[in-house]
């Protein structure tokens, strides 16, 4: 049996609170917020905006208590045109920051934070910033 992959469709990041994380990307990371909603009864899911890429959702799941105890085994990227100017932003916000700035050859530069789920997500510049113009 084949089947065709036709790409990565979401990320989802399941939690205790969904509004207090949805709030932590909105206010801290930068991400735009582009649908509230109620899944169910009483469980609150958040979409944001991940650029050109798929969306990721934040959503309120009954099992999920605490922080995360295991945040190295999945870390989304989200990619930005200028590292180190988002990495201070990020800095001037008190986002824990878990590994400082390091380049990663043929690839391109990463800087991995937590959020306050102690969930890990890492910014990422690969391809060099444009040259401004004069």
């Amino acid at each position: 049996m084949s089947f065709v992959v036709r790409g990565l469709e979401s990320l989802n990041l399941f939690t205790a609170n969904a509004k207090r994380l949805a709030a932590f990307y909105r206010d801290k990371v930068g991400l735009k917020v582009s649908f509230e909603g109620m899944m169910g009864e009483n469980e609150e899911i958040y979409e944001l905006k991940l650029g050109k890429g798929p969306n990721l959702y934040i959503i309120d799941h009954s099992r999920v208590k605490g922080k995360n105890k295991n945040p190295d085994m999945i870390i989304f990227n989200i990619e930005v045109d200028d590292i180190k100017k988002e990495v201070a932003r990020l800095k001037r916000a008190k986002v824990k920051q878990i590994q400082p700035t390091y380049h990663v050859e043929g690839y391109g530069w990463i800087s991995t934070f937590a959020d306050v789920d102690g969930n890990y997500f890492q910014f990422v510049q690969v391809r060099p910033t444009p040259a401004k113009k004069k």
